[in-house]
């Protein structure tokens, strides 16, 4: 029994400790983990520049208290200006070209409003309308200021002076529609207002009756179908100036 006893007395000692070795291992540091980046976001493909608008003014002569010549009938300048003017937008607008034009109705409208508005339409092509009792056909003007090259800064007198070279490229379009249409022509340089402050090609274009010859028949500034003819070879010039433009 004592043995006994003895035996049970030993089979119930704890186990000794394990030693340093075979005690479990730390764990492994944690490495640090870099910083999630979001993905990236495809930028759209940029879009094709515009192109620039090429606008046409037309600048109706005279207006209001100032009535311009006094033409055959009794018709005044500055109302045959108007209407031909608003025609001439009109045929130009069914062509698809833009058309700012200085003045709407019978006001009077100073020289220089007439140059502001045509410099900030940024235009293409000036075209001031005027009428005569005198001669045949259409008359056109270009500025008589000599050419200048194009500065950042141009004395308002004389903005025209960088454009000379353009406007008269532009007289020579408008000269050979004309002449295709056998409407006269007759061409001169003058110095005047408000064609000399605007900043963009310039032509003045004055009508005058057509007199009647061997290929023309004489009409009436006034007549409609005169007017028309006028129009439409304005609008063939300014068709083919704007080829030209967009090819420069």
């Amino acid at each position: 029994m004592a043995l006994a006893m003895a035996g049970s007395a030993v089979g119930w000692q704890q186990s000794p400790p394990a030693s340093q070795s075979q005690q479990a291992a730390p764990p492994a540091p944690q490495l640090p983990q870099a910083p999630t980046v979001p993905p990236a976001i495809a930028s759209p493909p940029p879009q094709p520049a515009q192109p620039p608008r090429f606008v046409v003014v037309v600048d109706a002569a005279h207006g209001g208290s100032e009535t311009g010549a006094r033409l055959n009938g009794g018709a005044l300048e500055k109302d045959i200006t108007l209407s031909f003017s608003g025609r001439l937008r009109s045929t130009l607008r069914a062509h698809g070209i833009d058309v700012v034009m200085t003045r709407q109705g019978d006001v009077n409208l100073p020289t220089v409003n007439r140059a502001e508005t045509a410099n900030q339409a940024q235009s293409a092509a000036c075209l001031t309308i005027h009428a005569t009792a005198t001669g045949s056909g259409v008359h056109l003007f270009t500025s008589s200021l000599s050419p200048t090259g194009n500065v950042r800064f141009m004395p308002w007198q004389s903005a025209q002076s960088a454009y000379v070279t353009q406007s008269l490229k532009l007289e020579s379009e408008i000269d050979s529609a004309l002449a295709h249409a056998e409407i006269p022509v007759s061409l001169a340089r003058a110095s005047v207002a408000p064609m000399d402050s605007m900043m963009c090609p310039e032509v003045a274009v004055e009508i005058a009756p057509l007199v009647a010859g061997h290929v023309t028949t004489g009409r009436a500034v006034t007549d409609a179908t005169y007017q028309k003819s006028v129009v439409d070879a304005l609008t063939a010039a300014l068709e083919q100036w704007r080829s030209d433009w967009r090819q420069q």
